[in-house]
């Protein structure tokens, strides 16, 4: 990057609907190190990953995104109910899973509503995406959680091939076992991944097409 563009100055910015403006900042390619980080909290905003109390986790530890910033919304539009969900004295809670390194910068995990638990072992789908994607003859892969009798939920695999490309269960299992054994996906699943037109994928569909239909209300109410 230094070589190519000595001169640009590397932008990040993260955001939301619920909140205007940048609630943290990545600038500068004395930053490049910390590729793959949101950044740090923007000028007059405060920031925190939190708890299921709302209370800070340890530094390095995964918990909710919470802001406070002049950006943040007043409210839903008549709808008291997921106001108070998300807004608590001032501060927003995102809804993405975070973690904060010892420089207070910032990297995403995945999104809450996502967030699999196997087991008691928190399972984040993007980062099994993440890992698939790297199979030649993957074209797009989303992970979904869906119910099992003893551990609660397991993870599954919908993966669209690459046209003319063949793969097999087993060697998507074998492809995967570098993977801690709890991320290993439990199903794999070969279908189109369906996506909106922002590009995000349709994980609601997949989980009412795939028998998760329990978690659909909560992930679309979220």
């Amino acid at each position: 990057w230094k070589k190519y563009f000595p001169n640009h100055l590397y932008d990040t910015n993260y955001g939301l609907s619920e909140s205007i403006g940048p609630g943290c900042v990545h600038l500068g390619t004395e930053n490049i190190h910390k590729v793959g980080a949101i950044g740090i909290p923007g000028y007059n905003w405060e920031v925190k990953i939190a708890g299921e109390n709302g209370c800070p986790v340890p530094q390095g530890e995964v918990g909710e995104l919470v802001v406070k910033g002049p950006g943040v919304m007043k409210c839903y539009y008549k709808d008291p109910e997921a106001t108070q969900a998300v807004l608590k004295d001032g501060w927003l809670f995102t809804g993405d899973m975070a973690r904060m390194d010892e420089d207070g910068f910032i990297y995403l995990v995945d999104r809450k509503k996502d967030v699999i638990i196997s087991g008691g072992e928190n399972i984040y789908p993007v980062q099994i995406e993440d890992f698939l994607r790297a199979h030649d003859a993957i074209k797009d892969v989303a992970v979904i959680g869906l119910p099992d009798n003893r551990l609660g939920e397991i993870a599954a695999a919908i993966i669209e091939l690459k046209p003319g490309c063949r793969c097999t269960e087993e060697e998507i299992r074998t492809f995967c076992t570098p993977m801690p054994r709890y991320k290993r996906p439990r199903k794999i699943i070969f279908d189109q991944v369906p996506r909106n037109p922002t590009g995000k994928i349709e994980k609601p569909r997949l989980r009412e097409k795939y028998g998760a239909k329990s978690l659909v209300a909560a992930q679309t109410k979220q």
